[in-house]
């Protein structure tokens, strides 16, 4: 039965008056969240107090959920697991990645990459010392990069900055043939575009929860490992959640079975009470519709803002097989443009220097919403309304 994506919208808290095109940064408020947390706070911390870690449940949330969102990135049942952020599973992945490779000291990635991953990355390098390196080539490039001295090949699915995709199938097989394993961001792709983790033979993927998976500022990430490897990682970070039995008390780690070695701390249990909330939402949705309809979204933006504003320059590739579930044009006055948006009732985001980026999530974005914002995007630009001294000052956030 084909996603009714006119009833997904409808279990979002949107502010009246606002199109919401920033989805690809942080979702909105599932409407089922907040029953969800209230319950959690007043249900489960207030009356149960710490017995619901085993009442409630809490413990096992990490798994549970792990594999709800596994189904949206064809992930195999008990690969994934949540908890801590994305910035912590890159540094897990990636360390474990080359610890397997002891022979190899060359990370590579792409200087599209979203910069927290590259500075893991060369923490973990510095970290190692002994002649390990971090290497970077443009997005373009990373094919031709893939040598046989590589140990690990790390790349955000979809460029933060212009959506650019890369070829997941390919760049893995063509890593694999190398020699080298991969590490998959899928910051901008989990609930963005259909993802096939076990059908392209990946070995490791991360992602964080707070942008297309709606839980919420400061939701926990989750981390995916091939089942082929996961009895053979050892984690960098063995926190006492990833020992095979925590509550044991053990002085001596020992890794716990499969995925589960690749908990850290104690899971973040409100926030998972938020994310719950969103997966009912996304447990009655097909990836393939949400594709098809985020493409319908794309296009017909992309349409109408080259019609109407003519000064604003592409930045997304035209394809949208190339590229993920949002649009991003460039201005030299991005930032103010972006502001006179905001103020005007769009909201979309901007990143440095000149982007300015825009989200399309069909769970509760509409084609109207669309139409609306090339209007409103249209008269901004026809009428100067950005060039005002309000929007040229930066905010901490942009």
């Amino acid at each position: 039965m084909p996603t009714n994506f006119a009833v997904t919208r409808a279990m979002f808290h949107l502010p009246e008056g606002t199109i919401y095109l920033d989805g690809n940064s942080l979702g909105p408020l599932p409407r089922g969240a907040i029953e969800k947390v209230r319950a959690c706070i007043e249900d489960e911390w207030g009356q149960m107090l710490i017995t619901a870690w085993n009442r409630a449940g809490w413990m096992d949330k990490p798994r549970a959920l792990g594999d709800r969102i596994g189904r949206l990135i064809g992930a195999e049942p008990g690969t994934v697991v949540l908890g801590d952020t994305l910035s912590i599973k890159v540094y897990q992945a990636l360390a474990s990645a080359v610890e397997l490779r002891p022979e190899r000291r060359v990370i590579l990635s792409d200087t599209g990459n979203f910069p927290s991953d590259l500075y893991m990355a060369d923490g973990l390098v510095r970290t190692l010392g002994d002649g390990y390196e971090l290497r970077t080539v443009a997005p373009k490039d990373v094919e031709e990069a893939i040598t046989t001295d590589l140990a690990v090949l790390m790349l955000t699915e979809v460029d933060y900055r212009t959506g650019r995709k890369h070829d997941m199938r390919r760049l893995i097989a063509k890593a694999h043939e190398a020699g080298a394993l991969v590490v998959w961001d899928l910051a901008h792709s989990a609930g963005a575009i259909q993802v096939d983790l076990s059908g392209c033979n990946a070995d490791f993927a991360v992602g964080c929860t707070y942008k297309y998976l709606n839980s919420g500022p400061g939701g926990p990430a989750f981390i995916y490992i091939a089942p082929r490897l996961a009895a053979q990682v050892r984690p960098a970070l063995s926190g006492w959640l990833g020992h095979e039995s925590p509550f044991a008390f053990d002085l001596d780690y020992r890794p716990g079975a499969g995925i589960e070695r690749m908990r850290v701390g104690t899971p973040p249990i409100l926030q998972m009470a938020a994310l719950e909330a969103s997966m009912d939402i996304w447990d009655q949705v097909d990836m393939a519709d949400v594709r098809a309809r985020s493409i319908e979204l794309c296009e017909a933006f992309l349409s109408g803002v080259e019609a109407a504003c003519p000064t604003l320059a592409l930045a997304s590739p035209r394809n949208p097989e190339n590229r993920g579930s949002q649009v991003c044009f460039r201005h030299p006055d991005g930032y103010a443009i972006m502001q006179a948006l905001i103020a005007n009732g769009v909201i979309g985001d901007f990143r440095a220097p000149d982007i300015l980026r825009f989200g399309f999530t069909p769970l509760y974005t509409s084609m109207e919403d669309v139409t609306g914002a090339v209007a409103i995007l249209k008269r901004i630009m026809d009428e100067s309304l950005w060039d005002r001294a309000e929007f040229q000052t930066r905010a901490k956030v942009t």
